[in-house]
């Protein structure tokens, strides 16, 4: 079952990251025949020779670079990444996180089981350094009726762990320019549709959340931008008033509290 990946970079990206990335992808036990990787705005002289070594060693898989002149945001590079994947079941990966071995090999196979299914994802594990060492694993619902549920709160989905088909991602509205929920409202949107959602209840990916993760959800200008994200998922319908309120209020907690306490809450409480 062929498929494609898509990845957006921007300058901020650490070289040796994107090596680890592109490594994991490499070594999948069922690899992609595409990788689309879209260059938002300008890159570092170092981002740019690592992507060209590895454009060179992708061997019969597909590597498409496409590059926006600006720095235009996740939800616009992704929306319009997409639409250049040729095939039919597209995957994201975050490009600083390490995909499991097996990661693609357990998706195509719920998909080849379940034909009906819109999108799949899985479990994560945090680490800061060293991937074999992780602090936390988030745990997502793993039925339809509890994703839906789930979802009217907090995110039922580990963005970098999604496979989906793309009709419904773009007949969902695709990607749209929304800081910090570009994801969030998505899958609203594919709720609003009647979207098949699963989740695999396994570690699909190793994701990098240091320290610096957290601390940026602190802060009034996080929160802000927070509650006008909870507003375009509130215009979806697929969530109540109140839900909105007790997101957004929970959310200012969050984000005026002390840092040490941020990151104990996030590790401890919102993690298992």
């Amino acid at each position: 079952m062929e498929f494609s990946v898509l990845m957006s970079i921007y300058y901020k990206e650490k070289p040796d990251n994107f090596a680890q990335c592109m490594d994991s992808l490499l070594a999948q036990t069922s690899l992609p025949d595409e990788i689309v990787l879209v260059e938002d705005g300008r890159l570092t002289d170092e981002l740019y020779k690592v992507i060209d070594e590895y454009a060179g060693r992708m061997g019969n898989i597909n590597f498409v670079r496409l590059r926006l002149d600006e720095n235009r945001g996740l939800g616009i590079a992704l929306s319009y990444g997409i639409k250049h994947c040729r095939n039919r079941l597209v995957a994201r990966m975050d490009t600083d996180d390490i995909a499991v071995k097996d990661r693609f090999a357990m998706q195509l196979k719920a998909f080849s089981k379940n034909p009906s299914l819109d999108i799949v994802g899985g479990y994560i594990d945090e680490f800061i350094d060293e991937p074999d060492k992780p602090y936390s694993v988030r745990m997502v619902p793993i039925s339809q009726k509890d994703i839906y549920k789930y979802q009217r709160r907090r995110d039922a989905f580990n963005h970098m762990t999604v496979m989906y088909k793309k009709n419904t991602v773009i007949e969902a509205g695709n990607y749209k320019d929304c800081l910090l929920m570009e994801d969030s409202l998505l899958w609203a949107e594919m709720i609003k549709n009647h979207a098949h959602m699963a989740n695999i209840p396994k570690v699909l990916v190793h994701a990098r959340c240091g320290d610096d993760m957290i601390d940026r959800r602190g802060g009034i200008d996080y929160f802000f931008k927070y509650k006008n994200g909870r507003k375009h998922i509130l215009k979806t319908g697929t969530i109540s008033y109140a839900d909105y309120c007790v997101t957004v209020a929970a959310q200012f907690v969050v984000c005026i509290m002390p840092t040490a306490l941020r990151r104990f809450i996030f590790k401890k409480i919102l993690r298992k």
